[in-house]
């Protein structure tokens, strides 16, 4: 496996991190990635290789991405999920985007960085940013 099959991921969950940083808060990021992850539980519906239990799944995560509308934990949670779900996918060779077959993986990598800035609160990385260049100035 190359190097940026792993970096690549990696460096999406951050840039994602970053973009959503330009949200407001309160609320507007958190809910809005709620609703982002709530998309992201229904990602296998159409090509998901597990029948029924991606039912189960999205399900699991729409309950996990409404609570995350009042929580950060739910939203981290239902990423942490998701990242579970990628790795069965990847393992079992049905990847999220078909004609890549590292798609799942590279989901598996990039949503768990996602799922730690949303455990940390959804901080705006851009104020962090800033507050760390004025520190050091």
């Amino acid at each position: 496996m190359q190097v940026m099959t792993y970096v690549a991921p990696i460096l999406i969950g951050v840039l994602y991190a970053l973009v959503m940083s330009l949200i407001r808060e309160p609320d507007r990021r958190r809910r809005f990635n709620a609703i982002m992850v709530a998309g992201a539980g229904a990602a296998y519906l159409s090509g998901g290789g597990f029948g029924g239990w991606e039912f189960l799944f999205a399900a699991a995560v729409t309950y996990c991405a409404y609570r995350g509308l009042e929580s950060w934990t739910f939203i981290g949670i239902a990423w942490l999920l998701h990242t579970g779900w990628d790795l069965l996918h990847h393992y079992k060779g049905n990847p999220i985007i078909p004609f890549a077959h590292d798609s799942s993986l590279g989901c598996a990598i990039c949503d768990p960085v996602i799922a730690l800035w949303c455990l940390r609160g959804g901080p705006s990385l851009i104020s962090l940013v800033r507050r760390r260049t004025a520190r050091a100035q």
